[in-house]
């Protein structure tokens, strides 16, 4: 089941169930938000419980607007997770190659905290590359969506924009590389963890283009990544209370050479197996 955060053409928001061509707004007064479907014991079952008592109006998905799927949680990342992002961290920091090294092999994985809600964009609106990067790159991962009792209840697809010449220069700098306005992207749909992933099966793909030609183009898939999903879930979960619930980026194994940088203009599209594709233009401020 596919559930979304949506804007209908007549200006109603709120969360919605997609199934093929169609969106059906939830309208049950006792469920306003998504995450209320996603505290739920289980989340289908809430969204069939609202659809059968008639709560529900339906678009065409081609007319309705596909918000990011947040409402008040926080938004983790992963990271080190595959060998590429190992190497590709190796790489750019001179100071903390060996730092990197270690932590793709350590039981205790490199957690950090990505964004706030409104530091997040949706399909279609613009990711941000920071006006102080001459090195910045999209970072295309499955983004896991835990609820506040620390269960796995969905998949989504999230967009980690990382400066990597900030982190590169000191990896004490980590935060500024990674957490500032429209750092993060999430959406479009939400793939409720009803079932297992077949991790070899799903595949993740990022796109960039660049004046309507494709600039950059690269893919792996979910058997790549080195660490388990709930094994990152009760990383993120211990000794961390999640108040509203969480977004945990997992990780990239895709990255663009290091002769490679985001320019304004230019268009991100990651597709996951089974999820859909987050589209957002790259926007980037001249310097003050």
């Amino acid at each position: 089941m596919l559930l979304a955060k949506i804007r209908t053409p007549d200006g109603q928001s709120g969360p919605a169930a997609v199934d093929g061509g169609v969106a059906q707004l939830l309208r049950d007064p006792s469920r306003p938000m998504l995450a209320s479907y996603l505290e739920a014991d289980s989340p289908a079952a809430a969204v069939e419980e609202a659809i059968g008592r008639g709560f529900t109006q339906s678009y065409p998905v081609h007319r309705v607007q596909f918000l990011a799927p947040i409402d008040q949680q926080e938004v983790w990342a992963a990271g080190v997770t595959y060998k590429r992002s190992q190497i590709a961290r190796m790489e750019e920091s001179e100071t903390g190659a060996s730092h990197y090294d270690r932590v793709y092999t350590a039981p205790r994985p490199e957690i950090f905290f990505k964004a706030t809600p409104n530091r997040v964009s949706g399909p279609g609106q613009p990711v941000r590359v920071r006006w102080d990067s001459n090195w910045s790159v999209p970072e295309p991962e499955l983004a896991l969506v835990v609820n506040s009792s620390g269960r796995l209840v969905g998949y989504t697809i999230g967009n980690d924009m990382s400066a990597r010449d900030i982190e590169g220069e000191n990896p004490l700098y980590l935060p500024q590389a990674k957490l500032y306005d429209q750092c993060c992207g999430l959406g479009p749909v939400i793939r409720l963890a009803d079932q297992p992933l077949d991790l070899p099966a799903t595949t993740v793909r990022l796109t960039i283009q660049r004046g309507g030609k494709v600039a950059f183009q690269g893919e792996t898939s979910l058997d790549q990544l080195k660490r388990g999903l709930e094994e990152l879930v009760g990383w993120l979960t211990r000794e961390n209370e999640l108040v509203t619930g969480a977004f945990l980026l997992t990780g990239t194994g895709v990255v663009p050479g290091d002769d490679f940088t985001l320019e304004d203009g230019d268009l991100v599209d990651i597709e996951i197996t089974g999820i859909g594709t987050l589209s957002n233009p790259v926007a980037k401020r001249a310097a003050p």
